[in-house]
C-alpha cells in the first residue's frame, strides 16, 4: 500500500472500504480517468492500466513522479521555508505576473509554478516540484485555479511542512511504471478500457446545493451536462463487459438508479474546506454495475491517516 504524495480536494481515503466492497472477484487492468490524488489507485498498486486527469499540471507532477523520481526529489530540496524572503537569484523575486509586489518565498514559487498559464517558457520537472511544494505549504492543502488557470491558493501555516516526501514519492513511482498517463477527457476510457477490465469514476462532484461548488481544482468546470456524457460512457463500459464502481454527490443517486446502476448513499466527511468547522459528513453515492453475486469479499482495505 501506497499512500498519495498530494493533498487534494475529493479525495477517497474514507471510502475506499465501500469502494472495495463493490470490486469485482476478478479483473485484469485498472483505470481511473479522474485521478486527483488517486487515493484508491495507490492503496491498491495495481500491476497496470491506465489514469487520466484533465489538469495538465497535475498530469505532468505524476508523470515526472513515474519517470524521474530522484530528479524530482533533489528540486524538491533545494526549496526554502515559504516564509523566508525571496530568492534574488530566480525570477519573480520582485513582483508576480501581475505585477502585483511578491511578499515572501512563497508567493514568488507560486508566481514560478504560473508560468505556464501565463504564456512564460517553463521546465515540466521544475513545475512538476513546485507543484509539490505549493500543495504542501499553501493553505489547507487546497489546489484553485482562477479564470486564467493561474493557480491561486494563499500561504499555509505549518510548524514544520515536509513538502519533500522522498518515501511517498520513491513508493509512487513503483507502482506508475507500468501506467499510462493521459491528460484528456475521461472518455479515453472507452478506447483503453477492455472485457473484464475494472474502471473507477470519480469525477467533480454534482454540487449538494445552488451555493456549493466542488468544481474549483481547475479552470475548466464540470457541469451537468459532462455528468450525463459520464453515465452514458459508463453505460456503454458496462455494454462492453468492463466493471464499472463510481462516486457522486448524493443528489446524483436517482439519475444511476434510473439507469439500472446498483446504487448505496455513503457518508464521508470534506477534509478540504475553507471553512475549518464545516468539514461535515456529507451524503455520497457508491453506484456500481457489478452484482453483489460478482463482488470479491477480499481486496486492500487498509486505510492509514494522510
Amino acid at each position: 500500500m501506497v499512500q498519495p504524495i498530494l493533498k487534494w480536494a475529493g479525495g477517497k481515503r474514507q471510502l475506499l472500504d465501500e469502494l472495495y466492497a463493490r470490486f469485482p472477484e476478478s479483473y485484469d487492468h485498472y483505470h481511473e480517468p479522474f485521478f486527483g490524488g488517486g487515493a484508491l489507485f495507490f492503496d491498491l498498486e495495481p500491476a497496470n492500466g491506465t489514469i487520466n486527469d484533465a489538469n495538465s499540471r497535475l498530469v505532468n507532477f505524476y508523470k515526472q513522479v513515474r519517470d524521474n523520481p530522484e530528479e524530482l526529489i533533489e528540486q524538491l530540496e533545494s526549496f526554502d521555508d515559504p516564509e523566508s524572503d525571496v530568492d534574488p537569484y530566480h525570477e519573480f523575486a520582485h513582483e508576480n505576473h501581475k505585477g502585483k509586489e511578491i511578499k515572501n518565498y512563497f508567493y514568488q514559487q507560486r508566481a514560478r509554478f504560473n508560468k505556464r498559464p501565463y504564456g512564460y517558457e517553463y521546465d515540466t520537472l521544475e513545475e512538476a516540484a513546485l507543484l509539490l511544494y505549493l500543495n504542501r505549504t499553501c493553505y489547507n492543502g487546497l489546489y484553485r485555479e482562477n479564470s486564467n488557470g493561474g493557480f491561486n491558493a494563499p500561504i499555509g501555516r505549518y510548524a514544520n511542512p515536509d513538502w519533500v516526501q522522498r518515501d511517498r514519492i520513491r513508493k509512487a513511482s513503483r507502482v506508475l511504471q507500468n501506467t499510462e498517463i493521459y491528460n484528456g477527457d475521461f472518455d479515453y476510457v472507452l478506447d483503453a478500457a477492455e472485457e473484464g477490465d475494472l474502471v473507477y469514476f470519480d469525477p467533480p462532484y454534482e454540487p449538494m446545493s445552488p451555493t456549493a461548488n466542488f468544481n474549483d481544482y481547475s479552470q475548466e468546470g464540470f457541469d451537468r451536462d459532462d455528468q450525463e456524457r459520464l453515465l452514458e460512457v459508463a453505460q456503454e463500459l458496462g455494454e462492453n463487459g468492463v466493471s464499472v464502481i463510481l462516486s457522486n454527490s448524493g443528489v446524483m443517486y436517482d439519475l444511476y438508479e434510473e439507469a439500472g446502476f446498483e446504487v448505496d448513499i455513503e457518508g464521508a466527511t470534506r477534509a478540504i474546506n475553507s471553512d475549518a468547522t464545516n468539514r461535515d459528513e456529507v451524503d455520497e453515492i457508491v453506484a456500481t454495475n457489478v452484482s453483489e453475486q460478482a463482488r470479491s469479499e477480499g481486496g486492500q482495505q487498509a486505510i492509514t491517516d494522510f
